[in-house]
């Protein structure tokens, strides 16, 4: 893959290419959510509404907030239940304030009964809790307000007496109207003084009042064993294919001639086409590792381009015969040559046995170097290749389909026929095209048996 943007039709081959691999990721990972679910246990969460008459400012209803989640109120409705861990349950508790003064009450349990009972415990111990605080701060405030009160309406009676002993004993109008009036402000201030008495102070603001009973809840709270699920199912889908698209350019795979050329250190010669190559290349590696890669599709690569529509018969048969010229130029003959092809890649095999028909239509090793070289077939494993030892063949020539080999599987194969005494004398890129009705070929084709491809020997072993 190269490195340009990433298109829709990237994610559908890897959609089509792998959907073995794909389904079997996913529901690995559905299977997974379903463990996660097992272990976290169901939550059900209620609610309830508590209502702050009056004038509230904001800072005010957080400040009810934090008391609805503090320990003074969730401890207290937890002895009511008689649950244990009231720790645990301070963390199932939450509260929020919302428009109108309501603060909305939230409690988590393992049942629709249970979270229903807590978020109704703890709605009602904040009200209760609110309303004592409430009401002792008032009752202070008010008793040290009549104290001092008191204490001035003592003074005061205790100058009006010293004012009525001062006053004229004698009879006339003046003195007695001034006893009179000091008498009358003495019994008003005795009425207040018992009235102070008798008053009980009482709150200037309205108490909290819950807003009925938390309904009863009909789900589970998200995430749900459904939502686990489908999260484990899709993460493993994402993962998978975002693995495809890093591997693709990290493990970048030649699929120009030129890149091939300079991967296994030669000359390109010429691509061909393979009609009716239908069949992925795939290596014929053996054992369970290989039958798993199989089942699940991923022996054969998944970025490789769908087959192109190529010209007619001839066509394809002038592109043998000048990668033939090429050859017979860089190789005159009489010169025998070894023709590499990767074990698995059966667009290669095909190309490569045509490509020993054409020239064995011209052979005349003997002749006066006219005639094309002598080629012979081998299937060399990429994985560990073995080329045979240089024996009448004196070159080789590598035939490969483009976007399955890495550049260091093609260096591999470079360093065996070096090894073995090989010159590669040029590469072949064969790719696989989906043919056209034939027609006459400007020249018709002899007939002429390849040589049968052979599996590469080991050096030293008789080919």
């Amino acid at each position: 893959m190269s490195d340009d943007t990433i298109r829709l039709v990237t994610i559908g081959r890897i959609l089509r290419r792998r959907r073995r691999l794909l389904t079997v990721l996913t529901v690995v990972g559905a299977l997974v959510g379903y463990g996660t679910s097992v272990l976290f246990p169901p939550r059900y969460t209620a609610s309830a509404s508590v209502l702050l008459p009056g004038q509230w400012e904001e800072r005010e209803l957080l400040t009810q907030v934090e008391i609805a989640t503090s320990s003074a109120v969730v401890d207290r409705a937890t002895a009511t239940l008689g649950w244990a861990g009231a720790g645990e349950l301070r963390d199932r508790v939450s509260a929020k304030a919302a428009d109108g003064n309501i603060i909305t009450i939230s409690g988590t349990a393992d049942t629709p009964e249970h979270a229903q009972q807590l978020t109704d415990r703890v709605a009602r111990q904040l009200v209760t809790f609110t309303a004592r605080i409430a009401g002792d701060s008032d009752r202070t405030e008010a008793a040290k307000g009549a104290e001092a009160l008191r204490k001035r309406m003592v003074e005061t009676d205790r100058r009006i007496t010293a004012l009525s002993d001062a006053a004229d004993p004698g009879g006339t109008v003046e003195s007695v109207q001034a006893r009179t009036g000091l008498a009358k402000l003495r019994t008003a201030l005795e009425e207040a003084m018992k009235k102070l008495d008798q008053a009980d102070p009482a709150s200037g603001r309205a108490a909290l009042v819950v807003m009925g009973p938390a309904p009863r809840p009909a789900g589970e709270t998200p995430p749900t064993r459904v939502h686990l699920i489908a999260a484990g199912a899709l993460l493993f889908f994402l993962l998978a294919v975002i693995g495809h698209l890093t591997a693709a350019r990290v493990l970048r795979r030649p699929r120009t001639g030129p890149e091939i050329a300079a991967a296994l250190s030669s000359v390109l010669l010429g691509t061909v086409d393979v009609p009716g190559a239908r069949r992925p290349h795939r290596p014929r590696a053996r054992g369970p590792r290989a039958r798993l890669r199989r089942l699940l599709g991923v022996d054969t690569p998944w970025d490789t381009p769908p087959p192109r529509t190529s010209g007619d018969e001839a066509d394809r048969r002038i592109r043998y015969r000048r990668v033939c010229a090429r050859l017979r130029d860089r190789a005159p003959a009489p010169r025998r040559l070894l023709v590499i092809v990767p074990d698995g890649d059966e667009t290669a095999r095909l190309a490569a046995g045509q490509l020993v028909a054409e020239a064995g239509n011209n052979p005349s090793p003997n002749s006066s170097g006219r005639g094309h070289p002598v080629l012979r077939v081998v299937e060399v494993p990429v994985s560990r290749p073995m080329v045979p030892d240089r024996d009448t063949e004196s070159g080789a020539v590598v035939v490969l389909s483009a976007g399955h080999w890495t550049a260091g599987e093609l260096a591999g194969v470079a360093e065996a026929c070096t090894d073995a005494g090989h010159e590669v004398v040029g590469i072949v890129v064969a790719g696989a095209v989906r043919a056209r009705p034939a027609r006459s070929a400007g020249r018709p084709a002899e007939k002429a048996t390849p040589v049968l491809a052979v599996r590469g020997a080991g050096t030293g072993e008789s080919v």
